[in-house]
């Protein structure tokens, strides 16, 4: 058993019932290839959350600053995560990225770059629509649908794909590529509310 499947053995023994985790549309991940999972962005737990409930091994983009702490860096690491440094373009972050989604590996992203302080849905950064614009994967919408709080039930619905040939064949910006990614979110939460 790798580490990443043992940390994810206990942290769902532990998390799933504490939020009463509900799992919508988990069938909406493909079994294989390259898959661009994108979330909104509540809580420092939602990478956890997100990634514990996908039957596939989730990679992550995380700030850099946590790979120099001691001992959790390594845990980071060896959960699938790789550092990218905020506040300006990382092309090594980027080249990672690309080439987790070439692999055929689940990459989970959170477009809005940083957790939303009311909770409401915040504009997407160009980011997510690089990567689902640069590469052949499927992009998975996802909403987590609050609260975090004990006992309380907590929702993560999986969107079907998105369909991106046509986006693709039209050579749309980065921009109106994350616009389309977060449209698909938002309805995600609007529905499951």
């Amino acid at each position: 058993m790798t580490f990443y499947a043992f940390a994810k053995s206990v942290v769902y023994t532990i998390f799933k019932p504490w939020y009463r985790i509900e799992a919508i549309g988990v069938e909406n991940i493909p079994k294989e290839g390259g898959v661009l999972l994108c979330a909104n962005h509540i809580h420092n737990f939602d990478p956890i959350v997100v990634g514990i409930m996908v039957p596939r091994p989730v990679h992550y983009m995380a700030k850099d600053e946590l790979f120099r702490i001691p001992v959790l860096g390594g845990i980071v690491r060896k959960c699938n995560a790789f550092p990218v440094k905020r506040g300006f373009s990382d092309r090594e972050a980027l080249r990672t990225g690309l080439k987790v989604l070439k692999d055929g590996h689940v990459f989970g992203l959170f477009p809005e770059g940083k957790r939303s302080k009311t909770g409401e849905l915040g504009k997407g950064l160009s980011g997510a629509g690089f990567f689902a614009s640069r590469s052949e994967a499927h992009v998975v919408p996802c909403a987590i649908i609050g609260p975090y709080k004990s006992f309380k039930k907590l929702r993560v619905v999986y969107g079907k794909p998105i369909k991106m040939d046509e986006v693709r064949k039209t050579k749309a910006s980065a921009d109106q590529v994350t616009e389309l990614i977060m449209s698909e979110i938002d309805k995600l939460i609007k529905e499951h509310q």
